[in-house]
């Protein structure tokens, strides 16, 4: 019999790369997690791990047993989330991850209609960037999460989770009427590597130029208060602009920035992670503001 703890270190070692990463992703010392690999692959009857020096890739084999893998642990939060339902209403902790704009606009009003509903309930936040939500909730750091995609920047898939939409924003510019119109100025940006920059990077390049990035910040705040004291122009969705500072005027754009609600393939009949879904569609209701009037 396959152990379904040794499938998912499997399945992690597929996404992750490393025997290293994987130690760290699940709290174990890397030993402990070559020994438990070892253990699925004499379970398996057949080799796995392709190991040279330190380098260590999945066999014809290994991959195979991925698949099924992700198939059994789907199947096992199935049964997990039906138990849950048995036993009654929402109750426990839910460990709920978001991006920051969302947790300072939606995830109030959101925790303020979960408790009112399921007191029993016991929100647990953590604020985190979408590009690290996947392996966040595969290691069951997370039950539920907040994430989102811009125009210009193609989705990140996981086969191992599952997302809900919760609704879309456009994107505003700030003082200029037209991106083209912003060539020459010096742009706010997002950091390296985060879908933000991305973004305003394709958005740039689509209205024929490369942006001149002067500034690299995250916090959609200071970068309002950046554009106020006319350090540069910058791209931000209606979240993050609701009550823009004077100084600031916002130009709707035909982009938009979708929020999504992501959680483990097989685990969104939760009764605690619905709950949370209607919470998130109930504050979601509350913020029909138009910054841009």
């Amino acid at each position: 019999m396959l152990d379904p703890r040794k499938l998912h270190l499997l399945r992690e070692l597929s996404r992750r790369g490393t025997i290293a990463a994987v130690a760290e992703a699940v709290a174990f010392t890397p030993s402990a997690v070559s020994q438990q690999l070892s253990a699925l692959e004499r379970e398996a009857g057949v080799p796995l791990l392709r190991r040279t020096g330190r380098t260590v890739t999945l066999t014809p084999a290994g991959h195979l047993l991925v698949e099924h893998a992700q198939a059994v642990l789907e199947q096992l939060e199935r049964a997990s989330a039906a138990l849950a339902a048995v036993r009654g209403g929402p109750a426990g902790p839910l460990r709920i991850g978001a991006f920051p704009t969302a947790a300072r606009v939606l995830l109030p009003p959101a925790l303020a209609a979960l408790t009112g509903a399921h007191p029993a309930v016991i929100p647990m936040i953590s604020e985190i960037d979408p590009a690290d939500v996947s392996a966040a909730l595969r290691a069951g750091e997370l039950d539920v999460a907040l994430v989102h995609e811009y125009d210009f920047v193609p989705p990140v898939t996981d086969t191992s989770l599952e997302t809900e939409p919760l609704f879309s924003e456009p994107m505003y510019l700030t003082n200029r009427t037209a991106i083209a119109d912003a060539s020459g100025d010096p742009w706010i940006v997002g950091k390296p590597g985060t879908l933000c920059h991305t973004m305003t990077i394709r958005a740039c390049q689509a209205a024929g130029f490369e942006p001149l990035v002067r500034h690299c910040i995250d916090d959609f705040d200071t970068v309002l208060a950046f554009a106020a004291a006319g350090a540069g122009v910058a791209l931000v969705p209606r979240l993050a602009a609701l009550s823009p500072p004077p100084g600031v005027t916002l130009t709707p754009l035909p982009l938009s920035r979708r929020t999504l609600a992501a959680f483990r393939r097989g685990h969104g009949d939760h009764p605690a992670i619905r709950a949370a879904l209607t919470a998130f569609h109930t504050a979601i209701g509350e913020v029909k503001s138009d910054p841009s009037k």
